[in-house]
């Protein structure tokens, strides 16, 4: 007697079914994966839209610009010299903003409710590779931004992989028009089915995938901060303790002395002080001294900055600067003090933590002046320069305009 077991089912097919219910699996237990990516980069983008609109008004102190210049000392691989480009060019900064704002809303809202979800999968991965190279090097205690692109980036490539499969706009798609799973298009940009890819060509880009994000996430890493193959350190750019770099110093006629400054370190969350400049000759000997009363007196025109957002500035307790200020600062020559001719004169800053920062000045004669002040405007202008090296010549008149708050509206024609 032949006995037949009714529920028996055919090899192929019982892979086939055991690897679609491995797919959904794996589909619902990404469900909060897949939600919170996205309402990161829709939290970042309706902050800007709808609950904190003042983040695009270039006339107030939360506009976005400022945290882009904040991000300047430490930005990596040219992105520098792109928000400086566009700090200087108000006309595409501003359009420029709208865009990554709106692409981050719809990217988010795109995740959550699971349409195209690879295609958003995708530029969340490209935010998470531009804010690393950007902020990356920010966050004084737990090296706050780098922790958050770096999972992000993470985020976004597995569901670049997995898609969104369960509990998403994609399978309701794919139901009302089964036809779609025939098509390229919406097997590569959607999520609801698998990759068109056999089980050896998807695991070979899942492991490219996963080779790309370690090498980036733990490269920048112990780029930042070591603690890989070499020691903890704090960076090149230190997050925490604030820096000026000074150049092109040069001491004035009749005293006093013109310098450019950069505050190029330190956390953007508070200002940096100068609480007192002087003058040193031979042997460590004070020349000349602005203390804080003088400095916090300083006419303005006494400080032209490079850009319009953060700037350096005569605070109530000295010069105040925000993060990624730039500068050129002309300290009138005090009364009664006469300076010896020839020898070395350094120009020494002291903040108010007590730290020193010290610049050789050039000579007083004329040519020196002259050459000075040339130098002082070429170096004002000198991220401005290596941007249009990556970007492109700049055009005339429209392209060279510049932010000013007051002017906005009259240097914007369709504002």
């Amino acid at each position: 007697m032949t006995v037949v077991a009714m529920n028996a089912v055919p090899r192929p097919a019982a892979a086939a079914a055991l690897g679609e219910r491995h797919w959904r699996v794996a589909a619902i237990a990404l469900l909060s994966v897949r939600f919170i990516q996205g309402f990161i980069y829709w939290g970042g983008g309706s902050r800007r839209f709808i609950y904190g609109p003042e983040k695009l008004n270039p006339d107030a102190t939360t506009w976005i610009a400022n945290k882009f210049q904040s991000a300047m000392p430490g930005a990596l691989l040219g992105t520098d010299h792109l928000i400086a480009f566009l700090l200087h060019h108000f006309w595409l900064l501003y359009p420029a903003v709208i865009l990554f704002s709106g692409a981050e809303l719809i990217a988010g809202a795109a995740l959550m409710a699971g349409l195209l979800t690879r295609l958003a999968a995708l530029v969340s991965v490209g935010f998470s590779v531009l804010l690393m190279l950007m902020f990356g090097w920010q966050g004084a205690t737990c090296i706050d931004e780098w922790t958050m692109a770096a999972c992000n980036l993470a985020m976004g490539a597995t569901l670049l992989l997995v898609g969104s499969g369960a509990y998403s706009l994609d399978n309701m798609l794919l139901k009302r028009n089964p036809g779609l799973a025939d098509r390229a298009w919406f097997r590569w940009l959607a999520g609801s089915l698998p990759l068109p890819l056999t089980d050896t060509a998807f695991r070979n880009l899942g492991l490219a995938v996963l080779t790309a994000v370690l090498a980036f996430n733990i490269g920048t890493y112990s780029y930042y901060r070591g603690s890989v193959v070499t020691p903890f350190h704090g960076g090149p750019v230190s997050p925490t303790q604030h820096h000026f770099a000074l150049s092109s110093g040069a001491l004035l006629p009749g005293g006093g002395a013109k310098f450019h400054i950069y505050l190029d370190g330190g956390t953007p969350e508070a200002p940096a002080h100068i609480m007192k400049a002087e003058l040193i000759g031979g042997e460590n000997e004070p020349l000349e001294t602005w203390n804080t009363e003088t400095l916090t007196r300083l006419p303005a025109d006494s400080i032209h900055n490079d850009f319009a957002y953060n700037k350096f500035k005569a605070g109530p307790y000295g010069i105040v600067a925000e993060m990624g200020a730039m500068a050129t600062i002309t300290l009138p020559p005090e009364p009664n003090v006469h300076l010896p001719a020839g020898g070395n004169i350094i120009l020494r800053l002291v903040d108010v933590n007590g730290r020193s920062f010290s610049l050789k000045l050039a000579g007083a004669d004329e040519n020196s002046s002259v050459q000075g002040r040339q130098a002082g405007l070429i170096l004002s202008r000198k991220i401005e320069s290596a941007a249009d090296g990556i970007l492109g010549p700049q055009t005339p008149n429209r392209a060279t305009l510049r932010y000013s708050p007051k002017s906005r509206r009259q240097r914007l024609p369709w504002l």
